[in-house]
């Protein structure tokens, strides 16, 4: 009955809403849920792996819709602060990941680890999305320019929405 009813609402989105964004089915897809702080990587036609996610200390601080990642970087320098990457103070950890919300380029929000390993999982960024170190390094080995990521506030599975969103066939 779930796959029957999953089925009929992709079918009905791809329907209704010809130009709804969506990736081809396998494509890898980032899904940051913020009602719960998890983020869930999609490769293959399925759920590879969800990590606990910090995300804005307010809702509108993350932004929510359909993006694009952009740039990509190892040790990322943190202009704020001027502090260079791989310093232990550097609040952005070892990787970074950037997509392109609220038309920026990549260089504004992102995905990236944390010398704070202690605020993953709690609404706490200006506005990133923040893992541990190391899931931050596993998903940057898998994602490419151009991956999508999709941020929203859901009480859906990630399996239902990677459907919605054609990931998962």
């Amino acid at each position: 009955m779930k796959i029957l009813v999953s089925l009929l609402l992709a079918f009905s989105i791809s329907y209704f809403f010809p130009d709804a964004p969506r990736v081809n089915p396998g494509e890898p897809l980032i899904i940051v849920n913020k009602a719960n702080n998890k983020l869930a990587f999609i490769q293959g036609n399925k759920v590879q792996k969800v990590v606990s996610a910090g995300t804005g200390r307010s809702n509108e601080l993350t932004p929510e819709g359909f993006f694009t990642v952009k740039v990509k970087a190892v040790n990322p320098y943190f202009r704020k602060q001027n502090i260079p990457g791989g310093d232990p103070r550097n609040p952005l950890g070892t990787r970074w990941i950037g997509f392109d919300a609220l038309g920026t380029d990549g260089r504004i929000y992102g995905i990236h680890g944390t010398n704070q390993p202690w605020t993953v999982g709690r609404y706490i960024s200006n506005g990133c999305v923040r893992l541990q170190n190391k899931d931050v390094e596993r998903l940057y080995a898998k994602v490419k320019i151009g991956t999508k990521v999709l941020i929203t506030r859901s009480n859906k599975s990630f399996e239902l929405m990677a459907r919605e969103y054609g990931a998962i066939k």
